[in-house]
């Protein structure tokens, strides 16, 4: 891939204007410069050279008014089912970019390729040429995080031979040409890796130690294991124990912390320090649910391979400030080490399994701020938001009272349909983890009983003849808090086995909407929730026939996997906003305002 397209070029440019560019910014050419109307092409003598000129010139270098578009010259005889996608974002996730991909068809294959720039690169191959020529139309030019992709084809004669993956990672990302200086390099992270720290907490006293004199341990560690480590000294002073951040590949952070755990063993020998010294890992709350496992298995299960005994810090401890829990492990430093690379295994799965979802979500639930749910560990601990003034008052039921404004967001109304047998996961042993999960949330939840009314936060067990199959968690609160909180809930019924490992959490969600508004969410035809279905992955119902209840609201059913539902629950938020600002009657020519809403009843 050596010849380039030249695109954008200005009427007046000529080929001396172009060969000036090309030596201002030292970029060698094999050939002289075709100029065309509005594009040109040229010959460089390899195809770094080629990826040097489209990184430094294409849309940032600007000939008579105009910036220049530079990519690879590929002849629509040649184009084929291979692309290649430049300037992604450094560190977006691998789980990301696969999804990203996948919406445009079956990716064969997706392979790394080393370059000088500090954004990545990569090449893909599709299963079919429509689908590559779909995801070219469609994410070149297209913004991530700030960063606009540049997408190309790659010809079919230039198809790059297999090679086994960068450093022995990834399956089916291959990298191309040997490494460079200051690259990924081998035995080193690929740029898209996705990166969660490693934290741990040491006794103060060994703090010293692991520095080193004027720093010279710490920089030793940094070097031998490709890492970034942060010693978080000023936190929590007086403390006992100080937490230690290291930012890795995941064999990078394994071997930091086996390094650190002998420099402290060394230590203890010296200073005569007797007690054990066990390695405490810090992991978010989010994903300690999935490292126990269903009763404690998954948990056992490392202990019994790395014979180790592990503990975590009880769900007390946590704050709104404090979201991680500490994972003790007790035994030799060889165990210990073990221990860490399975927990963090687990820790790392969860981690990617979410943010992956979340990425490719976000973008299609509006009015959601996600940097504010505080799902996902953040670069220092404890910035999570007080979510809790967003509460709703106990009781609430949310409702339709209010036709939205630029204050608070309007407090909705769910009814999320679980399992029976799930009730006493999600209360929680005396009413601890609904009440948690409340707070956490920032939302009213309370489980209904046929019959019997409304059980709060405080029942520790459900009454007696109950629904043997199905019971309604009613959710009252603004959108972030339904996603935290239905979040929570779809993740509880996972975690606790509620459904199969291959088989994904899929709940019936109901809300309710004004019976005037149904229509609208139906369409014509249909056509509206056919849309929705089509557009969310879940299954949307607006019951025929039914009778509204005394609000004049009728039900509309959603079922599907979280993201699914959330994103229905928003589109059909969206119909309803904007039926109700349609329902708002003009202000009358005497200057009169607009009758005021009529209360809900309860």
């Amino acid at each position: 891939m050596n010849k380039l397209y030249i695109g954008n070029v200005s009427e007046e440019a000529s080929a001396e204007d172009l060969e000036t560019i090309f030596e201002q910014w030292k970029i060698p050419h094999s050939g002289p410069f075709l100029v065309k109307t509005g594009y040109a092409f040229v010959d460089c003598p390899d195809e770094k050279i080629a990826m040097k000129a489209i990184d430094i010139l294409s849309g940032k270098v600007d000939l008579h008014g105009k910036l220049l578009e530079v990519e690879h010259s590929v002849p629509k005889r040649q184009r084929s089912c291979k692309l290649q996608i430049r300037n992604i974002p450094p560190h977006m996730q691998w789980e990301v970019l696969d999804g990203m991909l996948a919406q445009y068809g079956t990716v064969e294959n997706c392979e790394q390729v080393n370059t000088d720039t500090d954004t990545a690169v990569v090449n893909v191959r599709y299963g079919a040429k429509d689908q590559a020529r779909q995801a070219m139309e469609k994410l070149n030019g297209f913004l991530m995080e700030n960063f606009a992709l540049k997408v190309s084809y790659i010809p079919d004669e230039m198809a790059t031979a297999d090679v086994p993956p960068l450093g022995g990672g990834r399956r089916g990302f291959v990298p191309r040409g040997p490494p460079r200086s200051g690259s990924p390099g081998l035995g080193a992270r690929p740029k898209l890796q996705s990166e969660v720290p490693l934290r741990i907490l040491v006794p103060t006293q060994f703090v010293g130690a692991i520095i080193g004199k004027e720093g010279a341990t710490i920089r030793n560690i940094t070097k031998q294991t490709h890492s970034k480590i942060d010693i978080h000294r000023k936190e929590n002073a007086g403390a006992a124990e100080k937490p230690i951040t290291v930012h890795s590949t995941p064999e990078g952070c394994s071997n930091a912390c086996r390094t650190i755990m002998e420099i402290m063993q060394k230590e203890a020998l010296d200073t005569k320090f007797t007690e054990e010294i066990p390695l405490k890992i810090l992991a978010h709350n989010n994903f300690v649910g999935r490292l126990i496992g269903k009763e404690g298995r998954n948990l056992k299960k490392i202990e019994v391979d790395t014979e180790t005994k592990i503990t975590i810090s009880p769900l007390q401890d946590l704050t709104l400030y404090n979201p991680e829990r500490t994972i003790t492990v007790k035994g030799s430093i060889e165990a210990c080490s073990l221990a860490e690379e399975e927990v963090m295994k687990k820790v790392r799965e969860s981690y990617e399994n979410d943010v992956a979802a979340m990425n490719l979500q976000s973008n299609l639930i509006p009015g959601l701020n996600l940097n504010a749910l505080g799902l996902f560990p953040g670069g220092a601990p404890g910035m999570g938001p007080s979510m809790g003034h967003n509460a709703p008052p106990p009781g609430a039921q949310g409702g339709y009272s209010s036709f939205g404004g630029q204050g608070q967001p309007e407090s909705e109304t769910v009814h999320l349909f679980i399992p029976a047998l799930a009730v006493g996961a999600i209360i929680g042993k005396q009413g601890q983890h609904i009440k948690q999960l409340s707070r956490y949330a920032g939302a009213s939840i309370k489980i209904s009983a046929e019959e019997v009314g409304v059980v709060d936060a405080n029942q520790v067990a459900p009454p007696e003849g109950m629904d043997t199959k199905q019971r309604m968690v009613i959710i009252a609160g603004p959108p972030e808090a339904q996603f935290k909180a239905q979040g929570r809930i779809f993740g509880k019924l996972k975690e606790e086995n509620f459904f199969g490992p291959k088989e994904e959490v899929k709940l019936e969600a109901h809300i309710k909407v004004p019976s005037f508004a149904a229509g609208r969410v139906i369409g014509k035809g249909g056509k509206t929730v056919n849309e929705l279905q089509n557009l969310t992955s879940a299954e949307v119902v607006v019951p025929r026939d039914q009778t509204p209840d005394e609000n004049d609201q009728v039900i509309v059913k959603i079922t599907g996997h979280f993201y699914a539902s959330q994103l229905a629950q928003r589109k059909i938020q969206e119909i309803l906003s904007q039926v109700r600002r349609q329902q708002q009657p003009k202000p009358s020519p005497r200057g009169e305002g607009p009758p005021l809403p009529r209360p809900s009843r309860k």
